[in-house]
């Protein structure tokens, strides 16, 4: 549960917004001075800070500052009274996340919350790709150069595979579509005993019952129509490696005892053959289903479950390790810049707290698609929030806009409006402050806050 401190010497306005905070499920700690809330802070680490700016003593900027000291990371909210907004700017320049004006909302509290968090995740988690990145980098075999993530269950994922590699075990891998299965699959094989042999892959929902049965144990000559000469199955291909069955749960129900046999017998007939084949192939295996449920409906077999869950992984999708974000889209980076725009370095941080948002229904494979196709609208050398697909950044027409997105709020959907307003006037002002505030009906000092909150330079 996030904590966030509160720091405030009116009790009515600390004790509203320690209600108003632990209604969103966060965990709340005050403090009525700003001494007292630095204290509170270097005993019990905070993820978000909101403090006042005007306190007898020690001042919010003074509190902005020794905070920033102990912890750069954390965001710190400021909270001022309408004249004192100038002030709050220059808060803003020594480093502060936002401000919020007297009086204020909760819906307000909220918002702010919500995206400092997301501020917050996404830098630690940065810091921390970028600390994993330096043992990753250090690794002399690079044994799991594609199993990019940091996160606890990414480093369970590793350790089991290290674990299972070295034996002929069957393994099942089970994953939602795009969450990496062919890679943990390669992986086990790379550390095997049989990793100077072959890896064999074969799509078992790809192809119909009568393929599948062809590509997995071969066929005589002249077996069926167009058998034209005498072809080798994937499991005679593997014969001293892996055989990789993708999507093992859509092989049909007939093809399910001969594929048992294969696996009890270590021997098959090719299609249209009589003489028996031994091989010695080690077999894993994977599918996006529920094969606990396929086999409870019967659409799937018991004992070939059996078989094939001898050993099972299971490979958490990315909604469930956001923390693996900011690594994973900076290995993609790293991979695509040089054939898509090589300039591109980096991600920015509004940019990285979209991608941490967002639920990836897709998953590894989504977020690849995504830092692709943000490298090549990207300009200069970190992907913006307007290089990222439409989906992560909102609306684009009139039309989109009637109906909001389900990843997106629609506080966010309004700020994304509002940069827009600000770019077209800052464009027909060109680039004159005072006369951008004056097209868009604000004072200049609220201006100035929004071109640094949309980072608008």
């Amino acid at each position: 549960m996030p904590t966030i401190l509160v720091i405030d010497d009116n009790d009515t306005i600390r004790e509203g917004l320690a209600h108003t905070i632990k209604k969103l499920g966060h965990d709340v700690v005050t403090a009525a001075s700003g001494a007292a809330g630095v204290d509170a802070f270097k005993a019990r680490r905070a993820d978000f800070v909101i403090t006042d700016l005007k306190m007898d003593g020690m001042s919010g900027v003074d509190v902005l500052k020794a905070i920033a000291a102990l912890d750069p990371d954390v965001p710190i909210l400021i909270i001022t009274a309408f004249g004192t907004v100038e002030t709050a700017v220059e808060a803003m320049k020594l480093g502060a996340f936002d401000f919020i004006t007297k009086p204020f909302q909760p819906e307000v509290v909220r918002l702010k919350v919500e995206r400092a968090l997301e501020l917050c995740a996404a830098r630690r988690a940065r810091k921390k790709a970028e600390a994993i990145g330096e043992y990753h980098a250090a690794e002399a075999d690079r044994r799991f150069d594609e199993l990019v993530g940091t996160s606890d269950k990414m480093i369970a994922l590793r350790r089991a595979v290290e674990k299972v590699a070295p034996s002929d075990t069957v393994v099942y891998i089970a994953g939602e579509s795009g969450t990496g299965k062919e890679l943990v699959a390669r992986a086990i094989h790379r550390l095997s005993r049989r990793a100077k042999g072959p890896f064999i892959k074969v799509n078992c929902g790809a192809l119909t019952e009568t393929l599948l049965e062809s590509e997995l144990f071969g066929h005589e000559k002249g077996a069926f129509t167009g058998a034209i000469k005498t072809k080798l199955g994937r499991f005679e291909l593997a014969d001293g490696g892996t055989l990789f069955l993708d999507e093992v749960g859509d092989v049909p129900p007939s093809m399910q005892v001969k594929l048992l046999r294969a696996l009890q017998e270590h021997e098959f007939e090719r299609v249209g053959g009589e003489a028996p084949i031994k091989v010695d192939v080690r077999v894993v295996s994977a599918t996006n289903k529920d094969l606990d449920r396929e086999v409870a409906e019967g659409r799937f077999r018991q004992d070939l479950y059996y078989r094939l869950h001898v050993v099972p992984l299971r490979i958490a999708p990315l909604r469930e390790r956001r923390e693996d974000i900011p690594l994973l889209a900076q290995h993609f980076v790293d991979k695509l810049a040089s054939r898509t725009n090589a300039r591109v370095r980096g991600i920015a941080d509004a940019a990285l707290g979209r991608l941490m948002a967002y639920h990836w229904p897709g998953n590894v494979r989504e977020l690849e698609n995504a830092i692709e196709q943000a490298l090549v609208f990207a300009e200069g050398e970190h992907i913006g929030t307007a290089a990222l697909p439409q989906f992560l950044q909102g609306p684009a027409t009139a039309e989109d806009q009637l109906e909001i997105p389900r990843e997106m709020s629609l506080p966010e959907i309004l700020d994304d409006l509002e940069r827009q307003l600000i770019l077209k006037a800052y464009a027909k002002a060109k680039g004159v402050k005072t006369e951008t505030a004056r097209l868009l009906g604000v004072k200049t000092s609220a201006l100035y806050y929004k071109l640094e909150k949309y980072k608008i330079e």
